[in-house]
Formats: structure tokens, sequence, C-alpha cells
């Protein structure tokens, strides 16, 4: 892992833009997860554990990653052409409507929030299109706010898995701490899959996520539901 280097208005940047407290909606989606705990798949901390790692091996958040990860690059490039390629290539690359509605959503939150406390954004945003992904949002934030890329994927990643926890604290349910060991054990494969991420080249972004995709699929016609997806 390299050393990464952020002077403090790019550290209190990140954490704003990684904070459960961002008013993007994240709390409202779990993913599928809901249904994989309705349906006794995911039962308890060790199998919320491995269904975290299994996505962040091989599952489509890498993909996500990767593609905010390009957005980043296209905008320090002043390559606005790319912004609108990669937004379009997310978009059809969801598995789901669930799944692609809830990125729209949060992109939309995001890029709204941007909009109105960095104003400077906003040609940014008018290249991407809209709909706009919520990585694409992401992406196009960091850069704005010249935040280190290892540093931006890290917290991308972190963010994920922290909302998926809390869904699983609300849904097992577990406990504060079980949520927190969760979070302390799985660090190390943030980081190692955030080095991987980093060394995808275009023809690599693919995924083997089928067991979300169809739990998404299950949640929409679930009895009773906590989450939007």
């Amino acid at each position: 892992m390299d050393t990464i280097t952020l002077i403090d208005s790019q550290f209190l940047h990140l954490l704003q833009l990684a904070s459960s407290a961002l008013p993007v909606g994240a709390y409202s989606y779990s993913e599928g997860l809901e249904t994989l705990v309705e349906n006794n798949i995911i039962t308890n901390p060790d199998s919320l554990k491995h269904w975290l790692e299994a996505e962040l091996r091989y599952g489509a958040i890498r993909v996500e990653t990767a593609v905010m990860l390009r957005v980043h690059q296209a905008v320090s490039k002043g390559d606005l052409e790319k912004l609108r390629y990669w937004n379009l290539w997310l978009s059809a690359a969801r598995e789901t409507q669930e799944l692609r509605n809830s990125s729209w959503q949060m992109g939309r939150s995001l890029v709204q929030l941007l909009v109105k406390i960095q104003p400077q954004v906003l040609d940014l945003a008018n290249a991407v299109g809209n709909p706009c992904n919520y990585a694409i949002a992401f992406g196009l934030a960091t850069a704005h706010w010249q935040i280190n890329l290892q540093a931006a994927l890290l917290a991308y990643l972190h963010s994920w898995v922290t909302n998926l926890i809390t869904a699983g604290i609300k849904l097992i349910p577990l406990g504060q701490t079980a949520g927190q060991e969760i979070l302390l054990n799985i660090q190390p494969l943030i980081s190692a899959a955030t080095l991987e991420i980093m060394e995808l080249e275009d023809d690599d972004l693919s995924c083997c996520s089928w067991g979300l995709s169809l739990a998404s699929m299950q949640h929409e016609t679930q009895y009773t539901r906590l989450f939007r997806s």
C-alpha cells in the first residue's frame, strides 16, 4: 500500500463524502441484503461478513468503483466526453432495475448537493448528463477537490461496506459491537481490493454477482420490506 498524502481540506472533504450523514439516501437501500436475510441465507455476523467479502472479491461493487476511478481520472484530464461515456456504460451494466434506480437516485441527490455547495461543478454535472449514477457523482466530487485517487477508492468501498453493515444490524439483527467487529476485520480486504481495482484495464471490468442480482429481483415482490431495494 502506497503512502497517501492529503492536506487537511482534502481529508475533511473525503470524510464528508464518505459519511453516513451525507444526505443521498444510502440508508434506504440494502442491495438485496434484505432478501437474503428473509430467506435465511444471511443469519449471523459470520454469514454477513462472508457475503461482504465475496462482493469485494468478485461482485459488482468492484466494477462500480473502477468506473469511479475512471471518472476521477477523466475530470483530472479535462476529458468531458469520457464522463458521459462511463455514466452510460455504468447504467447499462446494472443487473436489475432496482439497483439502477438506487444508483440514479443517489447520484441525483449527490449532484444536487454538490451544485448547491460547490457551484463550480455544474459544468461537470452537465457534461455527465441525467440521470447520473452515484459512482459518477462521487468521482466528480473527489476529482474536483483533488483528493488522492487511492484515498477516494478506499473511502468509496468503506462507505459501501459501512452502509450494508448498518443494514445488517437492523435486519438480522446484530448488535452495534458485532457490526464494528465486521468492519474492523474486513478492512484489510478493502485495502487489497482497492489496489486490485487500480490495476484493472477497461477489458477487465467484469464481475460475478448473480446471487446479488437474484436477491435484488426478489426484493421487488417481498411481502414486508424495510428498505427500498
